[in-house]
């Protein structure tokens, strides 16, 4: 972390605060991408001074294979990782979208005016993330490789720019400003479990009687999760979609069906 006077706390009352509105804002529709710029903000802020807690590299931890040599909290690593799923389970992605500060600083990038690259159409197979995930595990549990840690995303949120790992992430970020989330949809351990359970989530977007089949929203998403086939795994609810539909009450964040 960037301020070692910031206790972790504020991380975590944070984490708790932003998603509570977060959810109550979709589940009110009160929720714009204009609205959740502040969130983002704050997540990536929070990211440098306190390396938040809600972050990938927690999930990292765990599966090193000498984190208890290295003193690293394995209780409270495992409950948040649970906790994460569980909440994925009921409310999707909200975490993803805009409260971890990894996912929160692309999605900044992003927002720049450049041209994109990909498309709705282009969708990250499964066979792809589930490949990455197993390489995750292996180098972890067998070798006990730091993967997320070579990859910098500690050292760039530590601002540890003699570190050559820095670099690595920076270019990640760099890319996101062309490319949708580039290491949230490819590389994060975290996208890869919750993807699965975001899919079956209790309260999720979908369409209701009010839509038109205008494919609005289809076009305006950047990962290809408002199609009517997908199960909204790579949802990260950024409000494009809602923002792009024309009609009142035709997508609505609530219980799935």
């Amino acid at each position: 972390m960037v301020v070692e006077a910031i206790p972790n706390s504020v991380g975590f009352i944070y984490a708790i605060l932003a998603f509570a509105a977060l959810a109550w804002l979709w589940y009110s529709g009160r929720f714009t991408r204009r609205r959740a710029v502040p969130f983002l903000v704050v997540s990536v802020l929070l990211g440098y001074l306190v390396f938040a807690p809600v972050f990938p590299y927690q999930l990292q931890l765990l599966v090193l294979r000498d984190t208890a040599a290295l003193g690293a909290p394995l209780p409270m690593t495992l409950v948040g990782t649970l906790a994460f799923i569980v909440l994925a389970l009921v409310f999707g992605r909200i975490i993803c979208g805009q409260i971890c500060p990894a996912g929160a600083v692309q999605e900044v990038m992003h927002l720049i005016p450049v041209k994109k690259r990909g498309s709705a159409e282009s969708r990250v197979p499964v066979a792809v993330r589930a490949g990455v995930f197993v390489v995750f595990l292996a180098a972890g549990l067998g070798l006990s490789v730091n993967l997320l840690g070579l990859l910098g995303l500690a050292a760039f949120f530590n601002l540890a720019v003699a570190s050559a790992s820095f670099f690595v992430f920076l270019s990640i970020v760099l890319l996101s400003a062309v490319v949708y989330r580039p290491f949230c949809r490819y590389v994060c351990p975290y996208g890869a479990l919750l993807a699965p359970a975001a899919s079956r989530a209790l309260y999720r977007l979908r369409r209701t009687d009010a839509c038109i089949n205008c494919r609005k929203c289809e076009r305006a998403c950047p990962t290809g999760a408002a199609r009517p086939d997908d199960g909204l795994g790579e949802c990260y609810l950024c409000g494009r979609c809602t923002d792009a539909c024309p009609v009142d009450g035709a997508l609505v964040y609530g219980r799935g069906r």
